[in-house]
């Protein structure tokens, strides 16, 4: 009989947060790992350590160091990703891009400008619409696949100096229907995962984050904040084959934090 194919997860934002935490449930329940990161030299010992980490569950893992909103980029992962994965299967995509300017718009000095709003607008929203596209054309997303894009409450409240990155979650979420709607033909789905407030590397650069995390502490009925690991978890289990009616959505993943509010 015919072996299985191998079941591959492309995670774009692999390195840190959310990507590596879904990284690491995906190794460990046996499917392949290819990884996008855009990585500096100061944070590289941490990602090779991951995929030391991922290849110790015996899965074939492909981490690529680039900018993933890049056009040319994104063409020569692609042709590097249909090799890796051979006769395996893509899965699941999962867009976990945080790269944004966290700045006000309206400032005597440092407001934001034109170009780091569509900088932020074209990493954290657009690159997604993109890359659905060229894996389609690559015919890498077929029937069964699932998409998956992490959101924030970014996307409905508002913080000082978050603007940009809330414009970016809210268009996120309208790629995310839309592809829903345009793929359902092809028996692919597309969801947006809203996690709580969650301890990860981006979290930490917005201003004011401690008030955000004492709050959500007070908030959860748990009494405690959502871990990257919890929404790993929970990704993988919307990624099983019962889940193909489920689409179109914005998911909260966050232990219940806004029923409290």
């Amino acid at each position: 009989s015919l072996m299985p194919s191998m079941q591959w997860i492309l995670i774009l934002g692999a390195s840190s947060g959310m990507g590596a935490a879904t990284a690491r449930a995906f190794a460990q329940a046996g499917y392949g790992v290819f990884g996008v990161h855009m990585d500096r030299r100061a944070t590289m010992p941490a990602v090779n350590e991951l995929v030391k980490e991922l290849r110790s569950f015996g899965v074939p893992v492909q981490f690529e160091n680039g900018n993933a909103a890049n056009a040319d980029v994104r063409a020569r992962i692609i042709s590097t990703l249909s090799q890796t994965i051979g006769n395996g299967e893509l899965r699941v995509l999962m867009h976990s891009l945080a790269f944004g300017t966290l700045r006000p718009y309206v400032a005597t000095s440092g407001a934001l400008t034109q170009r780091q709003l569509e900088m932020t607008l074209d990493v954290m929203a657009n690159s997604l619409v993109y890359w659905t596209q060229d894996l389609l054309q690559a015919d890498l997303l077929r029937e069964g696949a699932k998409i998956f894009a992490m959101t924030s409450s970014g996307s409905i409240g508002v913080w000082p100096s978050y603007g940009a990155v809330s414009a970016a979650k809210s268009a996120l979420e309208s790629h995310i229907r839309q592809l829903a709607l345009e793929l359902a033909p092809r028996k692919i789905t597309a969801n947006a995962i809203l996690a709580g407030v969650t301890l990860t590397p981006a979290l930490d650069k917005i201003p004011g984050a401690e008030q955000i995390i004492q709050t959500a502490r007070t908030r959860n009925p748990s009494g405690r904040l959502t871990l990257p690991s919890d929404v790993a978890q929970a990704i993988l289990a919307l990624s099983a084959t019962g889940t193909h009616w489920i689409t179109g959505n914005t998911i909260r993943v966050d232990g219940g934090e806004t029923i409290t509010g």
